[in-house]
């Protein structure tokens, strides 16, 4: 029996700098999968098994897949290692190949407009990919600082607006809530 395709992938942006975006499109994962389809997600600049979805998907969800392409370290902006510059450049290799291919239903690329913004990969690589993507893929890219010219390529932009963060009063990112 052959498993329920789209008709029609969109591409989604969730950005801004409220917490969420990630979470988000971990909530559209689920979603997706409930009706069958198959998902992945490469996360940038990210490289910590620690993250609960990671768990998560290794343990209860066979239908999402989570590659990290980054060290678990963060990035600095003005002086990426050159670790970070080739994890990032892998980790679009791998996203564009498995776009291409289009086994998957819907592809989340978590991070990588920070990626962008932090000068990891380059822009019309990833506009290459968004304009080549199969039809039947559904696609969404999270992360703050999203380029105008991928803004203009998405049919879906949501904007997390930070209001108040627990992190601005002292407190620590939370296993199992922030991470």
């Amino acid at each position: 029996m052959s498993r329920p395709r789209l008709n029609k992938g969109l591409v989604q942006v969730y950005t801004g700098n409220g917490k969420g975006k990630t979470t988000a499109s971990l909530g559209q994962a689920v979603r997706a999968i409930g009706h069958g389809y198959k998902v992945f997600m490469l996360q940038f600049m990210k490289g910590s098994k620690d993250y609960g979805e990671i768990q998560t998907a290794e343990k209860y969800l066979p239908n999402l897949i989570i590659i990290q392409s980054g060290l678990e370290t963060f990035v600095s902006k003005e002086n990426p290692s050159q670790a970070d510059i080739d994890l990032a450049k892998q980790g679009l290799a791998t996203a564009r190949k498995v776009i291409e291919e289009g086994h998957y239903d819907l592809v989340i690329l978590d991070e990588i407009n920070v990626a962008l913004d932090f000068n990891l990969i380059d822009l019309d690589d990833v506009l290459e990919m968004i304009k080549t993507k199969p039809d039947h893929v559904e696609l969404i890219l999270t992360g703050r600082y999203v380029p105008k010219k991928i803004l203009d390529h998405a049919d879906l932009v949501s904007e997390v607006s930070l209001i108040k963060h627990p992190y601005y009063q002292g407190v620590a990112a939370r296993k199992g809530i922030e991470y």
